[in-house]
Formats: structure tokens, sequence, C-alpha cells
């Protein structure tokens, strides 16, 4: 059984259930709409970000889920897709796990509009239910998500990122979103409980885990989602590579900066900044510090009862830092 089913299994019921109130809260009586809506329902991810709300949720109420969780699960996917496609859009990106992206197919207006919709709808969905501690939760990812983009975009004309900056950028682009998932979940169940802000913290070092993982694939040759050596042509400062500068001679360092800002669309230079920052070490370094993210978050975990869900979030945790993509 491939790990996310087995991961899945304790909440198969929920998430089935989620996917059909999932699909109602985006529909519209605008025909276009739900065209677009329905291609976007149909190439579903993994939907690890749901999974976390269920799982979380069962886990701090001994399994029971109501109908806030099942909100809180609409309202994150509802605002995760509606960032997706204003992403594609800003990254001019015509494909999305593996299919056309809604700007490839309906050009950049139309996705900007849908995007504006579903963030809406989420919104709305937690307002017209009066969810305003679930709302609360995500109005301050969405903030937090907006500023991550931003710091990167500011600090990476620069290329001076410390690493204190840059795990600051990942907690709030990447770690910020399932650090909200996971505080929705327990706060469906349980608002007032203390495992709201302790799952909040769950979630955000995954994300963080799962953030350095992704700058690992750049290094790394196979099947992976991306072609290596993407974020060095994209000027993206990831961990390997801010390890190496910050230990790095003043001539290599010059040499590794002029990399990346002229020659990042060199394919033998590219190769080169690669190979530069395996041998000093970047890697290593790196993997060190995804594995402290990974064993803290675990450890968090095992302040719960063991359980299923717990089991199930043990798996997510391994999963994030041993996929192959």
């Amino acid at each position: 059984m491939k790990v996310v089913e087995k991961i899945k299994d304790p909440i198969r019921a929920e998430m089935e259930l989620f996917e059909k109130k999932f699909h109602e809260s985006m529909s519209s009586k605008v025909a276009l709409l739900n065209r677009i809506t329905y291609y976007i329902v149909n190439r579903k991810g993994k939907q690890m970000r749901p999974m976390f709300v269920f799982l979380v949720a069962k886990m701090v109420s001994e399994g029971k889920v109501n109908d806030r969780t099942y909100r809180g699960a609409s309202v994150i996917e509802l605002i995760h897709t509606a960032t997706l496609v204003h992403d594609d859009v800003v990254d001019d990106s015509n494909r999305r796990r593996g299919f056309f992206s809604i700007n490839a197919l309906w050009k950049n207006k139309i996705a900007v509009l849908v995007g504006d919709y579903l963030l809406s709808k989420g919104l709305l969905l937690s307002i017209d239910n009066e969810d305003f501690d679930l709302l609360k939760i995500i109005s301050v990812a969405v903030r937090e998500m907006s500023e991550g983009e931003l710091l990167q975009i500011e600090k990476a004309r620069r290329l001076d990122i410390t690493e204190d900056v840059y795990y600051e950028i990942i907690r709030q682009k990447t770690a910020t979103l399932i650090a909200a998932c996971c505080s929705i979940g327990a706060c469906s169940v349980a608002p007032t409980s203390d495992n709201v802000e302790k799952m909040r913290k769950f979630g955000e070092l995954i994300g963080m885990a799962f953030q350095i993982k992704d700058d690992l694939f750049d290094y790394t040759d196979g099947p992976i989602g991306k072609p290596t050596g993407i974020d060095i042509k994209e000027q993206k400062m990831t961990l390997p590579l801010i390890y190496t500068l910050n230990n790095a001679s003043k001539e290599e360092k010059k040499w590794l900066i002029n990399s990346v800002k002229k020659h990042n669309k060199d394919k033998k230079r590219v190769q080169e900044v690669i190979a530069f920052v395996k041998d000093k070490g970047g890697l290593e370094y790196a993997e060190k510090k995804m594995i402290a993210f990974q064993k803290e978050a675990l450890q968090l975990l095992n302040t719960f009862p063991d359980s299923e869900y717990k089991e199930s979030l043990q798996l997510m945790v391994n999963y994030v830092i041993e996929r192959k993509k």
C-alpha cells in the first residue's frame, strides 16, 4: 500500500465526505466559473492539507470530528487553491501537477478572478457559519504567506540572505499554511484547548522540514517534480547555497554570487555551482537541519496518547522528508 493511502486510512470516510462538501463550497451561478472549478476539483493533488485537518482533529478529540472540521478543511483547501491559481499567473506557469494551469487555458485575467473568487468563498464559508476563530487562523496564514513571498523577492535581489532570514521566509511562505491546517483541526473540535497552539507549532515544524526537503531536490538527480538546478536559475536562495556562501572564501563567494546572478541560465555553470555546494557540505548541513525539525515535530506528537490518528501523523512527518518528489 502506498504511504499516502496508509496515512489516509483512519480518515477515509471523512475525506470522501469532504470531497463532496468541498465541491459544493465552490459552486456558483456563473457557468464559466463552475466549469473552471470542476476542472480544478478533478485535478486535485494528494490533499495533504485537509488530511492534516482531519487527523489532528481526531487525534485530539478521541476520534471525533464535526461540521466545523469539514468547514475548516474546505476553507484551507479553498484558500490554498486560490494561492496556487494566483502563483501560476505570477510565475507565468503553464502547468500544474502535470495538467494545464488555469491561466494557460483561460488566460491571466480569468485566472486572477477565479483566485479572488475562491478566496472570498473561503472567507464567507467561515463568516456565514460564525467560525470566527477558524477565520482568524486562516487570515493570519494568508497575510504571512504574502509577506514571506515579498520578503523573498526583496532579499533575492541582493543575495545576502542569512540563515535566520531564510528560516523566516520559509516559515511564512510554506510552514504557515501547514501550521494553519493543524491548528484549525484542533480548534474545530476543542477551541479553548492548549492543543490549538501545540498543533500549530507541530504543523510549522513539518512545514520547515518540507521546504528544506524541496531545497534539497534542486541538487539531486532523478524523477522529481522540478528539474535540477531550477532554484539556482530562478536566483532562489536555498539552505544548501546559503550555508555554502557563509563558509566560502572571499574569492569563492564572489564566484558563487556572480554565477547565480549573471550565469544562472548557463547549464554548465549551474552544474558547477551544484557540484561546489555538494563539495562544501551544503547538502549534509541542510539535511541535518531538516532532520532536527522532523525530530522536534515527532516529540510534540509523543505527548499524545497512542492512536491510529497519531500513527498516521507520524507517518506523515516521515513521508515529508523521505518523499522522492
